[in-house]
């Protein structure tokens, strides 16, 4: 039996690296598209560029549609995107290029070159925007920003296209998800790698947006074996993929916080609010630069159907995750 080619789009980013990483330990040949940058950006997958099966390519989205033609893979992992939410209000016609007409292209092209390729797309969360929690498969769309709108039409079309044509096209509605490979820009590394660098003296404080956000934040690793669980689910359908807790931001800074032996307070209301660490020093500030025009308050996804029809459950929980953050942000700096 001849082994399975996945392309995965986005390969250089944090999903795409744990995916590449685990198609490869289930013997799949694996094709990564990468952005073609100035400077490199491929130190998530670096590591795998001495596998054999692991090939490595760099473009935009339209050589993502040149890949589908020529490789005829068995599986497409769509995890490219423009990812920033408060981004996304400053590039909307951009932010829906990339994440929306995108999508429609790709299928196009599997509908017309390879119908039998399986295609995941990498939905999102920031779909239900202001419907209250949990938030199941059921529950009402109802984005807030761009960036929800963009993947709010990616979701149509995948569902579209796999009623329409067929096509084995699947939606992994995610909810947040972290680890040490998470970009500078997301909250969670931003608090990390604050928190270490007050530990090692370098800042005295952070500044951050909204505390009030409640996310359900799970392990990135544990969500791309879900991903492929949906591929190899007997027909194709759409899952919330999520760990069913909440936690607040403020929540995730007491506990990166406490990794460094720091207990945080907080004193005050809205933009006057303060963290305190034991000592009376300040630790945290917040900053009205980092508020969405539209803010999204609570997010806890209800994983349900993923844990009965796909046997799938999260193996890392909040704390595991913020203590892998941590121990690799807390490690000495090269150099």
């Amino acid at each position: 039996m001849s082994r399975k080619i996945a392309l995965i789009t986005g390969a250089g980013g944090q999903d795409g690296s744990y995916l590449s990483e685990l198609l490869l330990a289930k013997d799949y040949i694996v094709h990564g598209l990468l952005r073609h940058c100035s400077v490199s950006n491929n130190e998530r997958v670096c590591h795998l560029e001495g596998n054999p099966n692991f090939h490595v390519h760099y473009g935009d989205m339209t050589q993502a549609i040149s890949l589908i033609t020529e490789l005829k893979p068995d599986e497409v992992y769509n995890l490219a995107a423009q990812s920033f939410v408060k981004v996304s209000f400053d590039i909307p016609v951009y932010t829906c290029d990339v994440n929306g007409i995108a999508v429609l292209k790709m299928l196009e092209t599997i509908k017309h070159t390879n119908p039998k390729t399986k295609f995941y797309q990498a939905s999102t969360s920031e779909l239900f925007g202001d419907t209250p929690a949990p938030q199941s498969e059921e529950s009402p769309f109802r984005p807030r920003s761009p960036y929800a709108i963009s993947k709010l039409l990616a979701y149509w079309l995948v569902t579209n296209y796999r009623e329409a044509y067929n096509l084995f096209a699947v939606n992994g509605i995610l909810f947040n998800h972290e680890s040490p490979r998470r970009g500078e820009c997301f909250v969670t590394k931003k608090i990390c790698r604050g928190v270490a660098d007050i530990d090692r003296g370098t800042i005295n404080h952070i500044e951050l947006g909204n505390l009030n956000s409640k996310r359900d934040w799970g392990h990135a690793r544990d969500y791309v074996e879900c991903m492929w669980r949906m591929m190899q689910h007997s027909v194709p359908d759409d899952f919330v993929i999520s760990t069913g807790c909440s936690y607040t931001v403020r929540q995730f800074v007491v506990e990166a916080f406490s990794k460094i032996g720091m207990s945080i307070s907080f004193q005050g209301q809205g933009l006057e609010e303060v963290g305190y660490d034991q000592d009376g020093i300040i630790r945290v500030k917040i900053n009205p630069i980092f508020f969405r025009p539209t803010e999204v308050e609570d997010l806890q996804g209800d994983s349900s159907k993923a844990r009965c029809l796909l046997n799938w459950k999260p193996k890392n929980t909040f704390q595991d995750l913020v203590e892998e953050m941590m121990t690799v942000e807390l490690m000495p700096l090269a150099g």
